[in-house]
């Protein structure tokens, strides 16, 4: 049974593995297309949505029927719990990448945001991307230091959020209601792919040291997420 339950969970792994990188996918090809107006690269990322769902639905499962074979103890059910947390997060992560892909889909054929938003959301990009890298690292290999990075991370990802509204909010914004809010929500949702990907990596501390974060320990993480068509 302890040789089933091991192969079991090593399976589970994987699957996380799987959506770790497909979100990160996601969210580049994404802003692949929100930045260059690619309808192809948009379309794309909506229809790998259901893919990475889908491999939530089977990480469910299969915790599920752990749960209900095994019924694991100590370390073995936090490892189990903690898988069913992570798919979780990178499930909204997907959500958040096909929010972009959305977006960028409703201004084609014009770039969904103006030359002034551009240098802010490539960077707020490539954070967003060595996060979901660092994810897929310690998720492959769970390292409690390296998950303990992305709060660096999320720090840098929260100032350029922080920079985005001083443009946003500026006395001499040239473009409108319309196209302010549209920046705003999609800064919200790279700022919210960073927040979950800190809290799958919060899990992974969890898992390795059997302790909980302030943040996790409090509640103070929110599973809510900004509306979007």
């Amino acid at each position: 049974m302890r040789d089933e339950f091991r192969t079991d969970l090593h399976i589970v792994s994987q699957l996380l593995v799987d959506m770790a990188e497909a979100v990160r996918a996601a969210m580049s090809k994404a802003t692949k297309a929100l930045l260059t107006a690619d309808r192809a690269a948009a379309e794309a990322v909506i229809a790998r949505d259901a893919e990475i769902d889908s491999i939530y639905r089977q990480v469910e499962e299969r915790v599920a029927d752990l749960l209900a074979r095994q019924a694991p103890v100590a370390s073995d059910l936090r490892a189990v719990i903690t898988a069913l947390h992570v798919a979780a997060d990178l499930e909204r992560m997907g959500d958040l990448a096909d929010h972009v892909a959305k977006t960028a889909l409703r201004r084609h054929p014009s770039p969904a945001v103006p030359a002034e938003l551009r240098g802010v959301f490539t960077e707020m990009a490539a954070v967003a991307d060595r996060i979901a890298h660092k994810i897929g690292q310690v998720l492959s290999k769970p390292d409690a230091n390296l998950a303990a990075e992305l709060e660096r991370d999320d720090d840098a990802m929260d100032d350029l959020h922080r920079d985005l509204f001083a443009v946003l909010l500026s006395d001499d914004w040239p473009y409108g209601v319309e196209t302010g809010i549209d920046g705003a929500l999609l800064g919200r949702f790279y700022e919210r792919y960073a927040d979950h990907a800190v809290n799958a990596g919060e899990r992974v501390v969890y898992l390795v040291t059997g302790e909980f974060s302030d943040e996790l320990a409090s509640g103070e993480f929110s599973d809510e997420e900004p509306a979007s068509e």
